[in-house]
Formats: structure tokens, C-alpha cells, sequence
């Protein structure tokens, strides 16, 4: 027996009647057409629910199952009833649902025994009918001939006043019209706006024809409203949000002061109403999911604004819009009247469900959040919040003390206010459906599966994917029916099935970074998808902004992948499958969504680091390959170098560079380079020389500013362009470039060598905070300081060893670009870490940086507090790889020992000696080192504390002893100071190398009982690295103009503005009377 829930039965009736209803309500039907069920509509929404089906059926050389009577009257009920069965089918699936082959699998057979009960005759009469009407009220009137209607003079109500009061305030302000507005953000939407009524777009219908949409957000446990507490807690920097927000946007703090009618913060303190709306003036500014709800649901009050002009009369309109919504409240009791009219069309039209995992724990913990969504609903009415409840029920087994955890997936609403209650705020929230899951909904990703368990919520023929950090505009909520009419229009051959829009990175406009990272997603997201889109046809789905056919995804797989590790970047998997099923994918850029991106360089590196992830892991699946496949030559080179091809091309230019630099190597070392450089066709070759120093400018990074360059001067013009171009690379833009080249090319290699890609959460905060040295060391050692040090030990024995190119202009050219690698791969961090060279900040690091490298491991220890428990969390990705990933690992970690092999015999001790046997005793000292510093370990951790004294008189003659050595070699074996630098740059990365094998191999390590040992030499190499490091930045600390130089450098957009960057950085507690530098 297989039966459907009730909630579900629920659920998706009122989902086919909406269906049908937005398709019926958009054929025209004449004024005396009886309301009932339009043949049409229920053909062409049948069409789009079974044509993946249908092919299925096709595929396999099976009969559909979908058997229409003979009888004209009851075709009509059977096609109900099979577009019921299907929708039935796909809400209680859970997690099948996404398997498009799956669901096709299940509908056949039950629509099969459908039809063998519908066959009995007694079935057919209780068969559930009705009647789909369209709403008389919704008809407009006819229009009257316009002067008759015309009353003169004009009768004196509060809109015709209203009117009058505007434009009295226009004409008086002295201001200079250039100001106006003197806000940048209110210029910018505007400017966009009226732009884009020139583009081409299509025509709008009205608000009854329109097709109807929803929007999904996901939503876990971020900031949804920000609290006075947080608001007004300081940093360790002593910086609150508050004070914060009101240098950043001082226009915007001085107009909220005057809208709430105070003259000072002090003013708002104490009134619980003003602190609800300092609450909401602050979390529009953040990254909050208050300003995404605000948004999105602009597009409801724009359809009703539009529904109010489509239907209201003339007397009406003269009113205004304003007026009719005053009266809201008294028209709730008249159905009838045309606010609710409006209301109920835009209700129809548009649906916004914020699928909120953890709502049913939050409530349960009285967590804030629960109460700020709840806050939320009440505000706007219409929102929806879908999320999984989490229950235990007593178990049917009587053998468990324990009872059963049930899961469910609930979808609630505000309790709706009545007009006849005592109580004016109501606080609660109603649960519209429940509808239980067969298990837990969390088994892939998080943030998919946030989005899949609520997907069957959503209603309409188009879904829009919003994100938690994104925002939307008024003006541009006004054009949403222009862009839904896109789907239906041909692109080509076929009917859009994903419509791109253009978005707008709201969090450039404070550090150098945000204006980065803003010029270079707006390139991607403008100039960049346009190309993809037409006439490459190679565009996916990369983010939250686009809208989905909703039907044509419904019935195959979804609108985004949530399998565990492959689908990390779950985005644009839905963009290959909706190709791989026939699908369209267009971009438009009339209308934009605005969006938050991280702000700091720990932000964007760890975003940069998941995005790596996801295109290594999109490296390896099938969607990848099966487009490689099917698409034809040039769309395969297209769609390649527009998804992991410019990853993996990034991770050939690196490998080159060690290429480059191992050969150079060899040559130095064996000896060939300078019998090579006597050759005359080798000796003066121009040519070579030209062609290696080419390569500078891709790895220095300026062809990654030449898209924004292009965009910008499309947009705002060339001149402008220019100017961007050279302030950034004034403000080391390149710096931040080839930076980001180092990230993506370590987390994509890594992937793709040893798989476990793991999501990074960035967190959504202000940032413009300093971040300690530990903290860099921690994200950045293995990806960037680790092989920045590599390279410049390369570069050094070139440059000591190498005979070719010692003309001084050959020898720049050619390195230069790898010498500007190696700066910027280890200083970078620093360099873009706001006052980071303050001396009294580089003391309170280096403080903070011994008390982690010195701390010991532990179970329930963190990263942030250890070095040992960092150290074992950078090797997970070695725990779960194959004995390829081993082997591989092993192999790349031979090159560390070609040093010792080749310099060792560059000793001027030894006269030219190149017997095997200086080799072997070059790894002797090393094992005696190695030796030497395991008892000194040892005797530190058994005898340190009780022979305190005699350990530290042992401990002074093994340093004697290596002192009296050193002496003895200089004064009898003539050792020179280069050979100790050779024998430094011999031996150090021999260690490395039998270290990170000695990773590789943790197991048979660790039953060999050294593994102690192990931990101790990494150690004292990651305490090498942080002194190599901390050195030159705690020397430019010392002089006060590098911090200045800095500061100017990293906020240059602050400075340009006149934002007080200096007492952001500096904090409120110091005295703000004081004049600023700037």
C-alpha cells in the first residue's frame, strides 16, 4: 500500500491550482465567458510537466501511461488527476525527487495502476471535481472618455496635498543641481535605471498576464537583525558596527538623526521604538538577512503598485496610490475593494519562502534569530519560512527506552492580525504544512539541501535563487514582468530555461581589496556572462540572481546538486544539467540584484579557496565530462576555458615557473650550463631572452585587469577606465592578483590530487580590522609561504651558481616576474592587513604568535589555540587519499632532496671532489643533526624540570661543541661563509622533503614510534618560516611612514570620499578631538 500525506495532498492542490489559475487568468478571456476552466491552460502546463517524461517513455521504446478516455467530458478531469499523481509523486520523494530518471520511473508504474482503478466505474464517481474561475473583481472596468472625467478645480484631499507639498519642497531647497542627490549609491541606482529604459527589453503585460514567480532564499544560522548589544559591543580594536556604520556612511547616519527626529546618538537610547529603527538602519547596511527580505519583497509591493494602476479607476488614480493604501485596514473586512484586489493578484503572482534550516532548534533554544524571523514574517505578511523540524516520538518498538527521531519539513507563517483583536502585535507563527520526510534532510551539502527540502513550497512557472547576501531595489522590482515575458521568447531554437541577470557588488566602496574584488566580479558578472551567453551559448548558473523555468527544472533534478563533496559548488551543476537536458540559458543586463562580497584578504582567500575546491571536484564528474562530450568542437574549447579551464591553466603557468626553475637547477649543479653558455648559437640568443621575459606580464597579473578595464569603459568611459586602471595599479592591485593566482592554484591542485574539498565559511562581517600574525600564518603557510620560500631558494642558487644572462638587464627581465612571485606570495598578508605595520600591533603578534606555536595538542583543542592541533588538521586531506595520492605526494617531494645532491659538491672544502662518497657523508651530518636535536627533545621534556641545571650545562656544551666545529673547519679546512649559506640551502629543504614523506606515510611512521620525533622537526622548521617572515615586517614597523604609506594605499576609496578611516583603525577610545592627518 502506498498512501500520501495529508499535508502533502494540501500542499499540492493549492500548488496545481495556482498553476492553472496564472495560466488560465493569461488567456484573454472575453467578459461574458462563463468562469471556468480554460482547456488551454490545463494543455500547455500538462505539456511542460510531462515532456521529460515523455522522453523518458521515448528513450526506453515504452508506451506513455498517460491514457486519455474517449468520452470529451472527462478528459478534462483525467489530465487532473495525472498532473495531480505527478506532483504528489515529486513532493513526498524527499531526496528522489532530484532524480529526474527516478521520478519518470515511479509515475509510470502508479499512473499505470491509476488508470486501472479509474477504469472502474465506481472510482470515477467519487473522483474529486470543481470549478477554476477567474475572480470577477479582477476585470477592469471600461475606460470613460479621459476630459469627461476631468473635476475642476481639484477637490483638496491629503494625496492632492501630499503633491502639493513635494513640489513645493523641489522648488525652495537651494542646492546645486550637480548635488542632487549627494549620495553615491542613490546617484548610481538612479543613473542605472534610466540607462536601462533605453535597452532593449520586452514589453510589460499587466500584472493579471503576467507569468508567476517565486523566490527561495536559503538561510542557516547567519545575522539576521542586528541587536543593540552587537551593535554597540566594541572589537578588540575597541571599534563597534555602530560607529563603524556611522563613519562609513555619514550622509546616511546625519538623514536617519533627522528622520527620527534627534540631533545625537544619545537621543536614541532608552526609546524602545527609536532602537528598533537604529536595529533596522544598521542591519540595511550589513549583510543581514533583514536586508535581503526587505529586497525581495520590494517586488510585492511593486506588483501591487502596478496591479493598483492596471485596475484602479480614474477618481482613484487622482487620489493616489498613497491613499488607497491608508486605508488598508478598514478595506481588509470588503474582499471586494481594490487594495485587497491588488493585494490578492500580487499574492497569486508572487510567492517568497526563506527556507530557514534551523528555525525549529532556534525556537526550541529561544535563540534571537527565531525571534527576528518571526519579526520578519509579521512585517511582511506573505513571507513564508520553510525548515526542517526535528522531533522524537515514542518508538513502536517496546524494546527501545529510546524513541524515534522524526524529521519533518514545516512551512509557517506569521499569525495573520485580526482586525477585531485587543492585542495591536501579535507574535506567533501558524504552520500552513507539515509534511513528513523519510529521514534526515542534511545528508549531501548543507546549503542545497536547505534548498531542495524546500523547494515543493515554492509556487509558479519561474523560481528566482536568492542568497543570504544579497539585496534588491525598488526601481528595479518595477521591471520584473519585462523579464519574465524573456521566457517567452525563442533564443535560437529553443525557449529560455535560465534567465541570467547582472549583479551589483555593494561592498566595494570602502578598502582597496573590496574595490578589487567589486571591479573584478562586476567584469565577470557583466561583460564576462554576456559573452558566455550569446554567442559562446557556454553560460551556467553561477550564482543567486537567476531565474529558473520552474517547471522545466521541477521535472529534472532540481535547481541545485547537494551530493556531499562533488556538488561543493552547487551553483553551477544546475547550469550543466539544465544544458544536458536541452535547456537555455540567456543573460540580461536591464535589470540587477545587488550583492554583498568579502571585504577583507582572510575572506576573500578562503572564498577564493572554496571556488578552487568545487572547479577541482567539477574537474572530476561526469557533468564535465558528458558536456566535453556532446557539445561540438568550439563550444568544447568555449565551455572549457570558461569553467575549469582557467583553473587548470593557472595550475600549468605555476608548475611552469617550478619547470623553469628545477631545470635552471640542473643545469647549475651538473655543471652543463656552463659548457652550454661557450656555445655561440646559445650565448647571445635575443630571441630566447624576449620570449622568457614575455611571461612576466601574465604572472605579475595585469591581463586579469583588462576585462574590468573593458567594462569600465563601456559603462562610464574609456577615460574613467584609465584612470581606474592606473589608480589601480597604484594600489598594488597587481600585488593582490598574482596573490589570489597562488590560492586557487594550491586548493585546485589539491583537489585534484587528493579529492576532500570542504565548504569555507567566510563569514559576512565588517572587515577592516587587523588580523594577527598567527592567524595569517595558519591560512596562508602551506599555500603561499611554504612555496614562496621554495621558489626564493631557487632563485638564490641560481643566482649564486648561474654562469648565462649575468647582464644585468637579461637577468631582471627573465626573473623579475618570479622574484615579484616570491614577494608577493609571502608578504602580501601583510601588506593588505590594516595597520599592520603598527609597532605596538607587530608586539602584541609576536606575542600571540608564541603562545600558539608553543601550545600543546589535544582532544578538544582548536586550531586557533594550538600549533599541534593545526598542524594535525593541515594533514586530513592525506588521511582519506589513495595509494596513488600517496605515491604522488612521495614523488613531489623528491625534488627536495636534488638540492642536497647537487650543492654538496659546490663546496670550496672539498677541491672539486665528486665521489659518491661525499654524498653519503653529506646525509650522515644530516642524520646526526637529526639526532642531536632528538635528545635534546627528549632531555628536555624527561629532564628539564628535575636536573634543570645539568640539562642546561649539556645543552651549552652540545652548542660549544658545534661553535669549537665551525672554528675548526674555518681555520684548518679554509671553510667559507658561502659555503655555510650553501650548506644551509643544501640541508634545510632535505629536511623538508623527509618531513612532508614522513606525512605521507603517518601510519608506518607511527608504528615505527617516531612520529614524536617527527612533530618536533616541523616545529622547528614552522618556527624558522615565522621568523623569515616576521623579521622584515617587524624592521619596516620601525619607521612610521610605512604605516601611513599603508594606510593611504589600502583606503584610498575611504580617503577619496573623506571617511575617517584614521579613527576606524585607531578606535573611539582615543581622543576623537584630535585633528586628523586626512
Amino acid at each position: 500500500m502506498f498512501g500520501f500525506q495529508k499535508d502533502n495532498v494540501a500542499n499540492q492542490r493549492e500548488h496545481l491550482i495556482l498553476l492553472l489559475a496564472n495560466v488560465h487568468i493569461r488567456q484573454f478571456p472575453k467578459l461574458d465567458q462563463q468562469p471556468k476552466l480554460d482547456d488551454l491552460a490545463l494543455t500547455d502546463v500538462m505539456k511542460k510537466l510531462f515532456k521529460n517524461y515523455k522522453k523518458w517513455c521515448k528513450y526506453l521504446g515504452r508506451k506513455s501511461s498517460l491514457w486519455l478516455p474517449t468520452i470529451q467530458q472527462e478528459v478534462q478531469q483525467r489530465k487532473l488527476l495525472y498532473m495531480g499523481l505527478y506532483l504528489l509523486i515529486w513532493g513526498e520523494a524527499a531526496n528522489l525527487r532530484f532524480m529526474p530518471e527516478c521520478l519518470c520511473y515511479i509515475y509510470h508504474h502508479m499512473a499505470f495502476e491509476l488508470y486501472g482503478m479509474l477504469t472502474v466505474p465506481s472510482l470515477l464517481d467519487s473522483t474529486h471535481g470543481g470549478s477554476y474561475g477567474m475572480h470577477g473583481g479582477m476585470i477592469p472596468n471600461p475606460q470613460f472618455q479621459l476630459f469627461g472625467t476631468l473635476n475642476f478645480p481639484v477637490t483638496e484631499t491629503e494625496a492632492w496635498k501630499e503633491k502639493i507639498r513635494r513640489l513645493h519642497l523641489l522648488l525652495t531647497v537651494k542646492e546645486s543641481a550637480m548635488d542632487v542627490p549627494t549620495n553615491l549609491e542613490a546617484r548610481r541606482r538612479i543613473s542605472f535605471f534610466s540607462n536601462s529604459l533605453f535597452m532593449d527589453m520586452p514589453s510589460a503585460p499587466k500584472v493579471r498576464n503576467m507569468l508567476s514567480f517565486s523566490i527561495l532564499t536559503p538561510y542557516y544560522n547567519e545575522e539576521v537583525l542586528f541587536s543593540i548589544n552587537s551593535l554597540e559591543r566594541p572589537n578588540e580594536d575597541g571599534v563597534s558596527i555602530l560607529f563603524y556604520l556611522q563613519k562609513i556612511y555619514p550622509d546616511e547616519w546625519e538623514n536617519f538623526l533627522e528622520r527620527v527626529s534627534c540631533s545625537s546618538e544619545e537621543d536614541l537610547k532608552g526609546n524602545i521604538k527609536l532602537e528598533e529603527e537604529l536595529r533596522l538602519w544598521a542591519s540595511y547596511r550589513g549583510q543581514t538577512l533583514t536586508k535581503t527580505v526587505r529586497g525581495m519583497m520590494y517586488y510585492r509591493q511593486a506588483l501591487e503598485l502596478q496591479a493598483f494602476l492596471d485596475m484602479a479607476k480614474d477618481e482613484e488614480l487622482m487620489k493616489g496610490y498613497k491613499a488607497a493604501e491608508s486605508n488598508t485596514d478598514e478595506q481588509l473586512k470588503n474582499e471586494r475593494s481594490l487594495m485587497a484586489q491588488c493585494q490578492a493578484v500580487a499574492d497569486m503572482k508572487f510567492t517568497y519562502v526563506v527556507s530557514c534550516q534551523q528555525y525549529g532548534i532556534q525556537k526550541r533554544s529561544a535563540d534571537h534569530r527565531a525571534q527576528d524571523i518571526l519579526r520578519l514574517m509579521t512585517k511582511y505578511p506573505s513571507l513564508r519560512v520553510a525548515y526542517i523540524d526535528e522531533i522524537e516520538e515514542t518508538s513502536k518498538d517496546k524494546s527501545k527506552r529510546t524513541g524515534d527521531k522524526v524529521y519533518y519539513s514545516a512551512l509557517v507563517k506569521a499569525v495573520p492580525r485580526s482586525v477585531d483583536s485587543a492585542e495591536p502585535d501579535q507574535k506567533l507563527d501558524q504552520v500552513i504544512y507539515r509534511i513528513k520526510l523519510p529521514g534526515p534532510a542534511i545528508l549531501g551539502e548543507g546549503k542545497p539541501e536547505n534548498q531542495n527540502h524546500a523547494i515543493i513550497f515554492t509556487r509558479g512557472e519561474g523560481l528566482q535563487t536568492i542568497d543570504m547576501n544579497q539585496d534588491n531595489y525598488m526601481e528595479e522590482a518595477l521591471k520584473l514582468r519585462n523579464l519574465l515575458q524573456e521566457f517567452l521568447k525563442k533564443n535560437g531554437v529553443r525557449n529560455p530555461t535560465i534567465l541570467g541577470l547582472r549583479e551589483h557588488i555593494f561592498t566595494g566602496s570602502v578598502s582597496s581589496l573590496a574595490w578589487f574584488m567589486s571591479n573584478q566580479e562586476t567584469s565577470f558578472v557583466t561583460i564576462g556572462q554576456r559573452l558566455l551567453a550569446n554567442p559562446l551559448k557556454v553560460r551556467f548558473h553561477y550564482g543567486h540572481p537567476d531565474v529558473f523555468d520552474r517547471l522545466f527544472h521541477l521535472t529534472r533534478g532540481g535547481v541545485s546538486k547537494a551530493s556531499k563533496i562533488i556538488n561543493l559548488s552547487e551553483d553551477i551543476f544546475a547550469g550543466f544539467n539544465s544544458t544536458l537536458r536541452g535547456g537555455n540559458v540567456t543573460h540580461h543586463e536591464y535589470i540587477q540584484v545587488g550583492k554583498g562580497r568579502d571585504v577583507g584578504l582572510n575572506q576573500i582567500s578562503l572564498f577564493e579557496a572554496k571556488i578552487a575546491n568545487g572547479n577541482g571536484e567539477q574537474t572530476m564528474s561526469r557533468d564535465v565530462y558528458r558536456l566535453g562530450h556532446r557539445f561540438d568542437f568550439f563550444r568544447m574549447l568555449s565551455c572549457f576555458f570558461t569553467t575549469i579551464g582557467f583553473y587548470f591553466t593557472t595550475l600549468i603557468t605555476v608548475i611552469i615557473v617550478y619547470v623553469f626553475l628545477y631545470g635552471r637547477l640542473y643545469l647549475v649543479v651538473s655543471g652543463l650550463e656552463e659548457g652550454l653558455s661557450s656555445h655561440p648559437a646559445i650565448r647571445n640568443n635575443k630571441p630566447l631572452q624576449v620570449a622568457l621575459a614575455s611571461q612576466s606580464f601574465v604572472q605579475i597579473g595585469l591581463l586579469m585587469a583588462l576585462p574590468m578595464m573593458m567594462e569600465i569603459g563601456l559603462e562610464r568611459g574609456f577615460r574613467n577606465a584609465l584612470t581606474d586602471f592606473v589608480l589601480m595599479q597604484l594600489q598594488l592591485a597587481p600585488v593582490f592578483f598574482t596573490f589570489s593566482l597562488g590560492t586557487r592554484t594550491h586548493y585546485y591542485g589539491r583537489t585534484l590530487l587528493h579529492g576532500g574539498a570542504q565548504y569555507r565559511g567566510t563569514g559576512r562581517g565588517f572587515v577592516v580590522f587587523h588580523a594577527k600574525f598567527a592567524e595569517n600564518y595558519r591560512l596562508y603557510s602551506r599555500s603561499h609561504f611554504v612555496k614562496g620560500i621554495e621558489l626564493m631558494i631557487l632563485l638564490l642558487v641560481y643566482h649564486i651558481f648561474g654562469r648565462s644572462y649575468r647582464d644585468v638587464v637579461a637577468y631582471v627581465l627573465i626573473t623579475v616576474s618570479i622574484w615579484f612571485l616570491v614577494v608577493t606570495w609571502l608578504f602580501a598578508p601583510f601588506l593588505f592587513n590594516p595597520s599592520g605595520f603598527e609597532w605596538q600591533k607587530i608586539v602584541d603578534d609576536w606575542t600571540d604568535w608564541n603562545k600558539w606555536i608553543s601550545n600543546r595538542g589535544g582532544i578538544g583543542v582548536s586550531p586557533e589555540k594550538s600549533w599541534e592541533s593545526w598542524w594535525e588538521k593541515e594533514q586530513e586531506h592525506l588521511y582519506h587519499t589513495g595509494i596513488l595520492g600517496t605515491v604522488v605526494e612521495i614523488l613531489l617531494s623528491m625534488r627536495f632532496f636534488i638540492y642536497q645532491y647537487g650543492l654538496v659538491y659546490h663546496l670550496t672544502i672539498l677541491n672539486n671532489e665528486t665521489s659518491f662518497l661525499v654524498y653519503g657523508v653529506s646525509w650522515i651530518v644530516i642524520f646526526l643533526i637529526l639526532a642531536v636535536m632528538k635528545v635534546v627533545s627528549v632531555g628536555r621534556r624527561k629532564f628539564s624540570a628535575d636536573f634543570q641545571l645539568a640539562f642546561r650545562l649539556i645543552e651549552g656544551f652540545i652548542f660549544l661543541s658545534f661553535v669549537a666545529l665551525l672554528i675548526s673547519l674555518i681555520a684548518i679546512l679554509h671553510l667559507k661563509f658561502r659555503d655555510i649559506i650553501v650548506c644551509i640551502l643544501a640541508f634545510m629543504p632535505t629536511g623538508w622533503g623527509m618531513l612532508l614523506i614522513a606525512q605521507a606515510l603517518r601510519p608506518w611512521v607511527k608504528r615505527a614510534g617516531i612520529w614524536a620525533s617527527v612533530r618536533t622537526l616541523a616545529r622547528g622548521y614552522e618556527i624558522i618560516m615565522g621568523l623569515l617572515l616576521f623579521t622584515p615586517v617587524a624592521f619596516l614597523a620601525w619607521f612610521p611612514f610605512v604605516s601611513e604609506f599603508q594606510t593611504r594605499m589600502l583606503f584610498n576609496q575611504a580617503f577619496s570620499r573623506g571617511l575617517q578611516i584614521s579613527r576606524i583603525l585607531g578606535g573611539p577610545k582615543k581622543d576623537r578631538s584630535s585633528s586628523n592627518k586626512e
